[in-house]
């Protein structure tokens, strides 16, 4: 793959799909799934159950809740202090591939609960192409209205409605995103959940335009720019370009939208990596972030890899550590 330059890359091998004439797609890239466990009697630092969101979408959401929160540590279902951050999470692989049950997401989101101390909800959000955009963004506010009127025990007993936080890795970030631009002008819509900030890691976006990344790294191994460009053209309503408002936070009214962003005073962590062609759509949407007058943490790095941190722990505990970081930041 090295060797190959994009325009010889063929998008649909790299990823092992097929796209067939009714306009779904044959998925054959292998995909591990882990059901989850509430089983107390096992030695498991995170129990994991899923709840049913929409029977007619099929979608869901799965539950993380660290082993501590439920332990003689002193968490109260009485004492607020004693509750919980909700981190709500939204997995990546292009809006097509994927699933909060895909064992890759599903330890990630177990570390993550158990590093953070956070009770994590990943939402299961429809895909594409058979289900195109802004399908997971509607998913996406619909799991936070689901979750705001929930009396599922797991979140009454255990989460601090009032410290909430939408997460996502790539194109998941760009869910989280456009997600949290409706939650902020619905914002009364969702009480007693209070959105505090948003956590982007190497957001996934587009634009007719290349970026300097985009152009540096055109034959990345992971995610070559003839894959990213066949991504949203399988995600984007049919007959749109990338200069869509769905996948380019820089047009239409997204950037006024930011005003109510930085009403609330949420903040926004972005983080990415110098080696990801996506790196500099990140950097834009910080840079036009701060220009709105929205409090922005940045965490770029010079070197690494798109999504490195779900392969390599030591990555992801970095990660994590400055996540926590973030959240506790806002009770400094």
């Amino acid at each position: 793959m090295s060797n190959q330059t994009s325009s010889t890359i063929d998008p649909y091998k790299h990823f092992q799909i097929f796209y067939n004439p009714d306009g779904t797609l044959t998925r054959m890239l292998p995909d591990p799934r882990t059901l989850p466990s509430s089983d107390t009697t096992l030695p498991i630092p995170v129990l994991t159950k899923d709840v049913i969101i929409n029977q007619i979408s099929n979608t869901w959401v799965r539950l993380f809740l660290p082993r501590k929160a439920i332990s003689v540590r002193g968490y109260s279902t009485s004492n607020q202090n004693h509750k919980l951050p909700l981190i709500v999470f939204f997995h990546g692989s292009g809006f097509i591939l994927g699933s909060v049950a895909s064992t890759m997401f599903h330890d990630f989101c177990v570390n993550m609960a158990d590093s953070i101390e956070a009770v994590v909800a990943s939402v299961e959000y429809r895909l594409a192409p058979e289900h195109r955009l802004p399908a997971a963004y509607d998913d996406a506010m619909e799991a936070l209205l689901f979750i705001r009127s929930s009396q599922d025990e797991w979140l009454t007993q255990y989460v601090d409605y009032s410290n909430c936080y939408l997460m996502g890795g790539s194109a998941g970030a760009s869910i989280a995103y456009y997600a949290g631009l409706r939650a902020a002008q619905e914002v009364d819509h969702l009480e007693p959940l209070k959105i505090k900030g948003l956590i982007l890691r190497q957001p996934f976006f587009g634009g007719t335009k290349r970026t300097e990344s985009e152009l540096r790294l055109e034959n990345d191994p992971i995610v070559p720019l003839c894959v990213t460009d066949m991504l949203w053209e399988l995600a984007l309503p049919i007959g749109v370009d990338r200069d869509h408002e769905y996948s380019n936070p820089t047009v239409g009214d997204g950037p006024q939208k930011l005003d109510k962003i930085k009403e609330l005073g949420w903040r926004v962590f972005v983080s990415g990596n110098g080696g990801d062609p996506v790196v500099d759509r990140g950097k834009e949407l910080a840079k036009l972030m701060e220009k709105k007058g929205v409090h922005v943490v940045r965490d770029f790095e010079e070197e690494g890899c798109h999504a490195e941190e779900l392969y390599d722990s030591i990555k992801a505990n970095q990660l994590f550590g400055s996540v926590k970081g973030f959240i506790s930041s806002f009770s400094a």
